[in-house]
């Protein structure tokens, strides 16, 4: 058997050598001739799965390092019986983190108070839960918008687009990219946020048309992305824009990146039968690296901002982005993995 993996998945080197012949390539450059042969390929985003890149190769099984799909073309798998399995959720604890290091951030600097705030959430699948889950601790508001989630569930929780708009303070992005996705917010979208509101996206850099976010930044109290389109050259006028600009790391927690290579070495084990790995997860040791529980009791917004900052000093990777934006895959691929936090 043979398994192609990008080597930027961390803690996979050494796992699956003893069942299998692994050959380790930067995500990029695994296109059709490096898929060829392979039986089965372990990726991250950067590696596009189509009919272009598989057509006639030996690929049957396709493990994603990450929770999104949108560099794979499901239908086409399914169609040439492809087994395809991402890391749903893996990384929902580090994007909660950087969304709410972020808002408090931004507050502290502009002096923005967020006693009386509202939370809009458009997608509220694994992520957007845990961001409604560390709002309501918080005490902020909480308005939500997920039309799958709502079909199947019913209406009650959920607002529509327009009224999630209107009412928030606060509106962040976590929907998954796809034809109903892409380009949602736009300019009409932007129209009906309020004046002053703050705009978030942390889930894919294509959801945003990003000529209208342009025109409508003037608008907005402050902006913050870590997705972008044509990701690695993101719109230098875009990144001058904002008040927060990352490169692809909301979700480049420890932990995020402990679960996402368990979920794909756990799915390759299921698929050909490697039963010494169906429960395989990389340890942690260290204990600076551990999940970390804060206690906010009582404390003022201040003292949030400071406790959150101690712990995931986001505007050190606003800094590092905006002094080499021509390096945002190096950025990523040489990222120091922070430890998660939790509200207590």
């Amino acid at each position: 058997m043979k398994i192609v993996a990008d080597t930027n998945i961390p803690f996979l080197k050494g796992v699956l050598e003893p069942y299998s012949e692994v050959v380790y390539l930067d995500g990029r450059s695994i296109d059709r001739e490096a898929m060829a042969d392979a039986d089965a390929i372990i990726i991250r985003t950067r590696t596009k799965c189509n009919a272009e890149t598989l057509e006639g190769s030996k690929v049957q099984m396709i493990a994603s390092a990450t929770i999104g799909t949108d560099h794979i073309d499901l239908p086409w798998c399914k169609a040439h019986g492809i087994d395809v399995q991402n890391a749903e959720g893996c990384n929902a604890g580090g994007v909660a983190d950087y969304v709410f290091s972020a808002l408090y951030g931004i507050a502290s600097r502009r002096a923005i108070k967020l006693d009386d705030a509202t939370i809009g959430i458009i997608g509220v699948g694994n992520v957007g839960k845990k961001v409604e889950r560390m709002a309501q601790n918080l005490g902020f508001k909480v308005l939500l918008n997920d039309p799958p989630r709502a079909m199947k569930e019913g209406n009650e929780g959920f607002v529509d687009l327009n009224e999630l708009l209107a009412k928030s303070t606060v509106v962040t992005l976590h929907v998954p990219l796809d034809a109903g996705t892409k380009g949602m917010a736009d300019a009409d979208f932007f129209e009906k946020m309020q004046a002053g509101a703050i705009f978030i996206n942390a889930s894919r850099g294509e959801v945003v048309d990003e000529s209208a976010l342009l025109h409508a930044r003037p608008k907005l109290g402050a902006l913050v992305l870590d997705t972008w389109c044509n990701e690695p050259t993101p719109n230098p006028n875009l990144i001058e824009a904002c008040d927060i600009a990352t490169p692809h790391i909301a979700g480049y927690s420890y932990q995020g990146k402990q679960n996402g290579t368990a979920q794909a070495v756990q799915a390759v084990a299921r698929h050909f039968g490697i039963s010494q790995l169906l429960d395989f997860r990389p340890v942690t040791e260290d204990d600076s690296l551990k999940p970390v529980a804060i206690d906010l009791k009582g404390k003022s917004q201040g003292e949030i901002a400071a406790i959150m900052q101690y712990n995931y000093p986001i505007f050190t990777d606003d800094f590092l982005f905006r002094s080499s934006p021509d390096s945002f895959e190096r950025l990523r691929s040489e990222y120091n993995y922070r430890r998660e936090f939790y509200i207590e």
